[in-house]
């Protein structure tokens, strides 16, 4: 989801504004692989990336971490300098307005002059520097250093959040207690009734002065959608002896009163703890979270915390990360760290999101799973999702379990939703797209009547509200074959742009509900449906040309708005490219007929029907001229996930080759372990799940059971399969980690002779061996006509050179 975040300057020219690397070292003194080792959870947390880097358990619901002032949608960015608070909810990777980053605590050394009305309440003006390349991340912890001594430590459990904090020898001052003896006064703690957009419409805070629980609640917006959402808070703390507590509105403080409510955001409130002088300088704070009520976030808490044992909690954070990632393997012999740490970094950041809130749904009762933060299946229906689908079959189950449930009782299947939420639709119901992958590779445990039930009301029945749910313009989309411009919709209500992304994407959405039909035994939804895939073709307009700073580019024939007479507009196809107003089409009313892409990047988009598409613009030899332009142009951005399928779909044109060396094109140069190293917002791990598939060599293609074939940038890899226990390996025979030998020359699976350029998901769920050989220069390998992926009409072109 990209929506309305800034473009960063010219995408190929992100080289040169790498930042420096802040890696951690490897564990040289056993020699001992670790796979956490190779995970930097920091690359991607500056220039826009906005990936969350704090601690978490694999699709976890607590998430700690610094939040920072400056563009701080994941909490903390590498290229802020201020600490505002540490916070235990976040989103990893999102575009639009920060998320989350509710109850922030704050730890303040002795307040100057021993008043509290001293310290600094407010944010950000209580903020502090942090110390540059002080910040360490690793799975399931961060650290950072303050600029005013104070080292802050954080880990998770499931639903809460262990922070400790050590304050520098030197912080305490003398000060005199009710008895008249002397003691030191050591830090304040406070809790902030703020999330990081500020969208507080209410909140309470409460402490209790005898134990210095700090306890409350507030109603929040989500970043990208509507409705608001209540959430709870109970923080405690071991290690020194209470002074005092209190509340504070704005920089006013109050120890008499123990409770505060306030209203909007612009309000800051909360309550506090003020200590006397910690023993060994150290103070732990234990924070529970739930979307249920303050008790159940204390029980979360005393449940999954109840000793402050913090190194056992990070040993069992990194023990869950280890078994999720270790289901991959790979032989990096004479493959560079870097290229590993990107990997594995990218592996790491696909099994953030969306969460596992099981549990902490308070808006139906269920036995069913609850995972939220779905940021956006528009992005993640692209890479995430498939990606899941072979390392954690078990989670992608029970994922479409919650998709399946939240049509069960909201109607339909969402397209985007948080924080409880309904998100914002960006284009089709893409959901449709990651059900009909699952139903094809076989997920098990789900309700498939259900799920085909809620994939064709998308289909046919048009919600009240088609910005938040379902599809909009369906009686033009029944009547006409396509979505147009200023449609005229009396069904429902929704953002009237899009026109020519939604068309094609609603066309692919309808293919993949045509394929579940045909194998579900519905051959007259398979008939319809199959026939409205081929709806891209009313977009189509022949003769329209594109030129860019007016000269011509030489290609004919683009998709184009239409209107409700059939009668043409136009949108020049770059416009909404790096090279013509890139961020002007937005989720917004002036958003113009494509979605964050242009009409040359979506002329692309008929993933069904290849052969098709191949034809219409000019077969073979000239479909590869063209892809070959859109990635050498600038007209491309790497950085949306419309962009990925087009990096192979040189395979549809039997030139496999060209698919790999556009991967390598893009890894190492976007796609790197530098802070700023992936080209856009990671989109809750789009950009990593991007990474790690291409360099494992096997690019699915969403929706369909089809696996590009690719040689992968490793000597060898396995994944084995949670659900059946068996190993799917591919191994570069004539491996060349120079990478000038990246063209297969041929493939042998299980040591019989592979000729198709595609596989399909039987391989990984049933095992074996594929072994590609490699050589410097294109083969013929992959090459034929009946060697091609499957396409809805046949290749009509006679060959492929």
């Amino acid at each position: 989801m990209k929506s309305f975040s800034p473009f960063n300057g010219p995408i190929w020219a992100l080289g040169a504004l790498l930042l420096a690397r802040c890696g951690h070292s490897k564990d040289t003194s056993t020699g001992a692989f670790n796979v956490l080792d190779f995970v930097d959870p920091l690359i991607g947390t500056a220039n826009g990336g906005h990936v969350f880097p704090g601690a978490t358990l694999p699709f976890g619901m607590a998430k700690s971490v610094a939040d920072t002032v400056g563009e701080n949608q994941g909490g903390f960015a590498y290229d802020t300098s201020i600490v505002t608070g540490f916070s235990h909810m976040h989103d990893s990777g999102t575009g639009g307005s920060p998320s989350m980053g509710n109850f922030p605590i704050f730890p303040q050394l002795p307040c100057p002059g021993d008043e509290l009305n001293n310290c600094k309440w407010t944010s950000p003006a209580r903020g502090v520097q942090w110390v540059k390349d002080s910040p360490k991340a690793r799975p399931g912890s961060f650290n950072i250093s303050l600029e005013n001594g104070i080292h802050a430590e954080m880990t998770v459990s499931n639903h809460s959040a262990l922070y400790r904090f050590t304050f520098p020898a030197n912080s305490a001052s003398s000060t005199t207690v009710s008895n008249g003896s002397a003691s030191a006064a050591g830090p304040v703690i406070l809790v902030d009734l703020i999330d990081l957009p500020q969208s507080r419409s209410k909140g309470q805070a409460s402490v209790d002065p005898s134990t210095g629980r700090l306890t409350g609640n507030g109603t929040f917006n989500p970043s990208f959608g509507i409705g608001s959402y209540n959430m709870y808070f109970c923080v405690d703390f071991k290690g020194a002896e209470i002074r005092d507590t209190g509340v504070f509105i704005n920089n006013s403080t109050n120890t008499d009163s123990k409770t505060v409510a306030v209203g909007a955001a612009s309000t800051t409130a909360g309550s506090f703890v003020r200590f006397f002088a910690p023993a060994n300088n150290v103070i732990t704070a234990r924070a529970g979270v739930s979307f249920i009520s303050v008790e159940k976030a204390c029980a979360n808490s005393e449940n999954e915390i109840p000793d402050y044992d913090f190194g056992a909690l990070v040993n069992n954070a990194e023990i869950a990360w280890r078994q999720k990632l270790e289901v991959i393997s790979i032989d990096a012999e004479g493959v560079s760290t870097d290229l590993q740490e990107t990997f594995w970094s990218g592996a790491y950041r696909s099994m953030i999101s969306p969460q596992d809130y099981t549990g902490e749904n308070p808006l139906w009762a269920s036995d069913e799973p609850y995972y939220d933060s779905y940021y956006c299946i528009w992005d993640s229906f692209r890479s995430i999702h498939p990606l899941l689908t072979l390392v954690d079959p078990l989670s992608q189950s029970r994922m479409i379990r919650s998709l399946v449930d939240i049509y069960r009782h909201l109607g339909y299947l969402p397209d985007c939703r948080m924080s409880l939420c309904k998100g914002y639709t960006q284009g089709g119901s893409n959901a449709d797209v990651v059900i009909a992958d699952a139903f094809l590779k076989k997920v098990a445990d789900i309700d498939w009547d259900t799920a085909y039930e809620a994939v064709v009301k998308d289909a046919e029945v048009e919600p009240s509200n088609w910005d938040v749910e379902g599809r909009g313009g369906l009686q033009s989309w029944k009547n006409l074959g396509y979505i147009p411009t200023d449609d005229i919709d009396l069904l429902g209500t929704g953002t009237h742009t899009r026109s020519i992304s939604r068309t094609v994407e609603y066309a692919y959405d309808d293919f993949c509900i045509a394929e579940m039909a045909s194998r579900m035994g519905h051959p007259d939804d398979y008939k319809k449906y199959l026939q409205r895939s081929s709806n891209w073709r009313n977009m189509f307009k022949a003769n329209q040309t594109s030129s860019i700073n007016g000269v011509s580019t030489n290609f004919t024939g683009f998709l184009q708005p239409r209107y409700p007479n059939g009668t043409w507009g136009f949108q020049d196809p770059i416009f909404c490219s790096p090279l013509l107003d890139f961020t002007s089409c937005y989720l917004n009313p002036q958003g113009h007929e494509t979605y964050e892409g242009s009409c040359w990047l979506y002329t692309f988009y008929v993933p069904q029907d290849m052969a098709s598409l191949i034809s219409t613009l000019g077969g073979p030899e000239e479909f590869v001229s063209r892809l070959s332009f859109l990635h050498n142009s600038g007209l491309l951005y790497v950085g949306d996930e419309q962009s990925f399928l087009t990096v192979y779909q040189f395979h549809y044109a039997g030139r496999p080759g060209l698919s790999a060396k556009q991967a390598h094109a893009y890894i190492p140069s976007l796609f790197n372990t530098s802070v700023s190293g992936i080209p856009g917002n990671d989109d809750s791990g789009a950009m990593g799940s991007f990474a790690v598939l291409s360099m494992l060599g096997l690019w699915p293609v969403p929706g369909q059971d089809v696996y590009l074939i690719n040689p992968p940038f490793f000597k060898e890899i396995s994944i084995q399969n949670s659900a059946t226990g068996k190993v799917a390996t591919v191994r570069n025979v004539n491996f060349d980690p120079n990478y000038e030998a990246i063209y297969i020359q041929g493939v042998k699976r299980d040591g019989k002779p592979w000729t198709k350029n595609w596989i399909s998901h039987d391989f990984f769920s049933e095992g074996g061996l594929l072994e590609i050989e490699l050589g410097t220069k294109e083969g013929s390998w992959g090459t034929q006509i009946e060697d091609l992926p499957p396409s809805m009409s046949p290749y009509r072109f006679s060959n492929t050179e």
